[in-house]
């Protein structure tokens, strides 16, 4: 769970802990269109591959990934706007962005279905959202090992889990078109997903006779 204190030792070394997962980003990300919503930005590594975008608003909790996201932020091309909050209750109005990127975040959100829902909330109709996940492995032996590793590796890691699986969030909080491309080898510790939903179109009320 990430402490209201933040995690300064994480926030130094997360760089280069997610070295190799770097090569999934730009695929994700240079999807993102119009008025995007990064949740979870973290220490800003997504911010320099943006293209085509309108505006980028993001959210971070952790005082420390915060600061550095935004002294990455500086010179875009772009509006950028990043705000101290977390992906679980948005200060955005409903529809706000058509598109929100979230990679590697709904690990370690303390409250995933609720920030899927929010996700989806300030999301437009048509618009997209971008995921890059690590999931819980469907290979037997591999996923009793992430059971066993996952308390301390929340320890280290600031409250990620390994054994989450954002794909079944993602379709239980009533996303659609959710689309899902494995990326590497299955039986890998961390098996890790790309992909994109969309937000249900609204129910049709009543019509008057």
């Amino acid at each position: 769970m990430i402490r209201p204190e933040g995690h300064p030792v994480l926030a130094a070394v997360l760089d280069v802990a997610m070295l190799p997962l770097a090569r999934l980003r730009p695929g994700v990300v240079e999807q993102a269109r119009g008025q995007v919503l990064e949740v979870g930005i973290g220490t800003g590594m997504n911010l320099p591959l943006y293209r085509g975008v309108t505006s980028l608003h993001a959210v971070e909790p952790d005082p420390y990934m915060l600061r550095r996201a935004r002294e990455r932020a500086y010179g875009l091309p772009f509006p950028v706007e990043i705000s101290a909050a977390g992906g679980e209750a948005l200060p955005f109005p409903d529809a706000s962005f058509d598109t929100v990127v979230a990679t590697f975040v709904l690990c370690t959100i303390p409250d995933p279905e609720a920030a899927i829902a929010e996700a989806l909330r300030v999301l437009r109709p048509g618009g997209k959202l971008l995921f890059a996940e690590h999931v819980r492995s469907c290979v037997r032996p591999i996923f009793a090992v992430q059971r066993a590793l996952e308390p301390a590796w929340r320890r280290l890691a600031g409250g990620c889990h390994l054994t989450r699986d954002p794909v079944a969030l993602l379709r239980e909080a009533g996303a659609t078109d959710v689309e899902v491309r494995p990326r590497g080898a299955a039986w890998s510790l961390l098996p890790v997903v790309t992909g994109s939903a969309s937000r249900a179109p609204p129910r049709a009320g009543p019509t008057d006779p």
